[in-house]
């Protein structure tokens, strides 16, 4: 489906956890947990926007589909670093290999699409609330979300197909947790890796520095906005719908820029990792648990739901 190159590298061996020998069976509990909560986190936005009709707004839709991308971003990554965690044979074939980038970059774009749309849509909340219910339309908020997703896909695809052109000749040892393509870049053989390598760092900072200055503008006119309100009440109102998702913006554009803008200088195996994991796992659960205690209106939504299930399970 990608039109992937035919290279001598039959399979990768990922050795991200290798330099924690004596960790992994830590590091498999501690992210098994993180795995399972955020899973569990998700679904449980999920079903309470889905169940409580007071929460099917525009607000809520965006944030439907985020736990939704962020569900399959994790499933798309840490099933298999937890296996690895257990394994002593770390080999993933080039086919599967591919598949993951494809889908951790989609869902990951998907992603930071869908933060920009929610900011957008904080903005006409706040900014123009009289024309909130044409401009937010539920017609409009399903073309936002299809764009959101179709942008993640073609994202995915161009870097994809990118790095899996190039000739794969000699050493197949991933110095990542997962197929990320600046170790595979580093793996590549060929006279155009440097091309390419430049083209992908441009296209992942451009679409991600894109977004972020798109959410910048938002919340400049929101604070410029809130600030003229003239009750210190409608103020600390605009704010606190606005909290939650600024957290959220802040922990994943945070993250990303020290993945994408840090130094080309040398970078120690045991470093890549780390960072590895801060995206991978420690972001996704940190997300769900912002938007639960950040959002007055959907924690106190979710603990109904939690109750009327655990009601329902005694009677």
């Amino acid at each position: 489906m990608l039109g992937l190159n035919h290279s001598s590298v039959s399979e990768f061996i990922l050795i991200g956890f290798s330099p924690f020998p004596h960790l992994q069976l830590m590091f498999f509990l501690l992210f098994l947990l993180m795995y399972l909560f955020t899973l569990l986190g998700n679904l449980l936005i999920l079903t309470t926007i889905w169940g409580e009709r007071s929460l099917h707004t525009p607000m809520y839709l965006f944030l439907c589909a985020l736990s939704i991308s962020e569900i399959l971003y994790t499933f798309a990554i840490v099933p298999r670093m937890l296996a690895d965690l257990l394994s002593t044979h770390r080999s993933i074939a080039f086919v599967a290999c591919a598949s993951q980038m494809y889908f951790s970059f989609t869902f990951g774009f998907t992603h930071s699409f869908l933060l920009t749309v929610m900011g957008y849509d904080r903005y006409v909340a706040i900014c123009h609330p009289l024309r909130y219910n044409v401009l937010m339309s539920p017609r409009g908020c399903a073309c936002l979300v299809a764009w959101s997703w179709a942008g993640g896909s073609v994202m995915g695809l161009v870097v994809t197909m990118a790095i899996f052109h190039l000739p794969f000749c000699g050493p197949n040892e991933v110095h990542h947790l997962g197929c990320h393509a600046l170790p595979l870049l580093k793996l590549a053989c060929g006279n155009n890796v440097s091309t390419v390598a430049l083209g992908v760092g441009l296209v992942c900072i451009t679409a991600l520095l894109g977004c972020c200055l798109l959410i910048l503008l938002s919340y400049a006119s929101i604070i410029a906005t809130i600030l003229r309100m003239p009750s210190a009440e409608g103020r600390q109102k605009a704010f606190s719908t606005c909290a939650s998702h600024l957290t959220v913006v802040v922990v994943h554009y945070g993250f990303a820029s020290v993945i994408y803008l840090k130094s080309k200088g040398p970078q120690s195996l045991e470093g890549d990792t780390l960072m590895g994991v801060t995206y991978t796992v420690l972001t996704p659960f940190l997300s769900p648990i912002i938007f639960s205690l950040r959002n007055k209106e959907l924690k106190s939504a979710m603990k109904r739901t939690v109750l009327s299930r655990l009601l329902l399970q005694s009677s």
